[in-house]
Parts: C-alpha cells; structure tokens; sequence
C-alpha cells in the first residue's frame, strides 16, 4: 500500500485509496475475551508518552468535543471517513467497546470527510454510533501527523498521553486489551514499552537509529551518527515541508528522500553516490497538485 501523499497537498482524494485492513499484531482470536488465555500476548505502549494534542471542534450534534471533554478516561481517538470501507467495517466493535466500558472509557470520532455533514448525520444514525463525532479540521490532522491512512487510532491513558497509534483495521480485542491494561484491569498479556523515534509522533524521528529503505549497515558507529544528523538537519524537497528522516518514516516510496539519504550515506561513508538516481522523482499519479 503506498502512502504517497504529503502534508501541505490535497488529502482526501488520495486518503480514498489509503483505507487499510490489517493483522492486530496482538495475537488473540477474532472475538475472544481480552480475559482468555492465548499464551504470549504482548502489547506495547510508548515509553514516556507525549501528551496528546488538544483540539476544540463541535460535535455532529452541535455540543463542543475536546480531549477535556473526556473527563480523566481512557481515549481511543478514531480518525475515519465514511467511504472508507474498514473504517465502517470497525463501527460496530467500537460501539460495543464503548458500551461495555461507558463509564471508563471515552471514543471519539473524528471523520475527514469533506462531504456535507449531514451525509455524516445520516450513518451515524443509521450505525447508532454511540460515542460523539466531529468533523476533523486540516489543523487537527496536521497536529496529529497528517494521518497517513484510514482508519488510524490513537490511544490516550486516562493522563491524555498518546501511548499506541494503530493504522487500518484491527481485531478489536487489541483495543479491548490496550483499555483493559491502561485501566488496571486483568488481561492475559504482556506489557512492553519501546521508545517513540516516529512511529506516534513524526516530531520525534530524530531519535530514530534506524530509518525505512535507508541502508545503514556499512558506516562506523560515529559515521552512523553524523549520517543520523543530516537526515534531520535537511528538509526534503519532495515537497511534504518534513526533515529527511521524517519522510523516511511517514513515506517509504518517496523516491525523493530515498535518493538524498543514499547520497548522504555514500558520502559519509568517504564513497561514491549512487549514479543515475534522480533528486526528484516525477510526479506520481497517486499525488494530488497543491
């Protein structure tokens, strides 16, 4: 699935063909309890978590939504669209979820679509969605890293820190375990934590000791280390406005940042840059003109 398509570009007609349905990489069979023995479950949190992005929008009923409005619970914050089709394939699982925890947990939906809001009205009503849903601004997708593709969860403890981010479709009982932990509740799985170096927070790739497509294996430790630092000291031209490292991260088929990245490495390295890669790939059929 290719994500070409960068921040300060038009989103939504590219977000169309970005709807991903994926394997939960908590391995529990499809409808079980997050209480049943699997054997070997292991969830991961961010280590030391940012806290999330605070928004102000009005909700499909006309009441405000913020993170505030969540009240100290436990957020799953769901950016969907409603001709996404995993996105609508996972209503039902998060109207369940929120049911069975109404009292500790919050979902909230924030839908790019950029049709009318009243064909948003019309399938929360006929979904019963049961949990509030606001139309999301450029702004807030910006503050949330772009939202590379549909449906992509967030998951805030009850501090309102981002602690997981999940693209496309999920077995729900990863989302029930993730609550079941973060409320201190039994579950039959390990809890891991791993450092944030892009995959929550593009802000933070410059943590980052390895990066997609970009082959650090032959450099010295110290080469590695000046290399690391050109990929975030240098902004792409691809035209998504992120460091080299950023782009890495959010597009692995940018040609654009792969090319400078093997030129900086071929440099570092006291090598010749590779020959007859282009500094600008042309212009995909999957990018949208600004």
């Amino acid at each position: 699935m290719n994500l070409n398509f960068h921040t300060q570009r038009s989103r939504l007609p590219l977000l169309r063909g970005l709807c991903l349905a994926t394997g939960a990489f908590l391995l529990v069979a499809s409808g079980a309890s997050a209480r049943t023995p699997q054997g070997g479950n292991v969830i991961r949190f961010v280590r030391n978590p940012d806290a999330a992005p605070e928004f102000k929008l009005d909700a499909l009923d006309g009441k405000p939504l913020s993170l505030a409005t969540a009240g100290g619970k436990v957020v799953l914050l769901n950016f969907w669209a409603t001709w996404c089709g995993p996105c609508r394939a996972e209503i039902p699982d998060l109207i369940a979820l929120q049911q069975k925890y109404k009292d500790q947990l919050q979902i909230i939906g924030l839908t790019v679509d950029d049709d009318d809001a009243s064909m948003v009205k019309q399938v929360v009503a006929e979904e019963h969605i049961n949990y509030p849903v606001a139309m999301s601004s450029p702004e807030v997708r910006l503050q949330y890293g772009g939202i590379a593709a549909l449906p992509t969860s967030f998951v805030l403890d009850a501090q309102g820190r981002v602690v997981q981010k999940h693209e496309g479709l999920r077995n729900p009982a990863l989302y029930e375990t993730e609550i079941r932990a973060l409320l201190g509740l039994p579950i039959d799985a390990r809890v891991e934590t791993f450092e944030d170096t892009g995959q929550i927070f593009l802000a933070h790739a410059d943590r980052a000791s390895e990066l997609p497509g970009v082959d650090l294996s032959q450099l010295t430790p110290q080469q590695k280390q000046v290399a690391l630092h050109k990929f975030n000291a240098e902004g792409c031209t691809c035209g998504c406005n992120f460091t080299l490292a950023q782009c890495r991260i959010y597009d692995r088929d940018c040609a654009v940042s792969k090319s400078r990245t093997e030129k900086i490495v071929a440099e570092v390295s006291g090598g010749a840059p590779p020959k007859g890669t282009p500094e600008k790939s042309p212009a995909s059929p999957n990018v949208a003109s600004p």
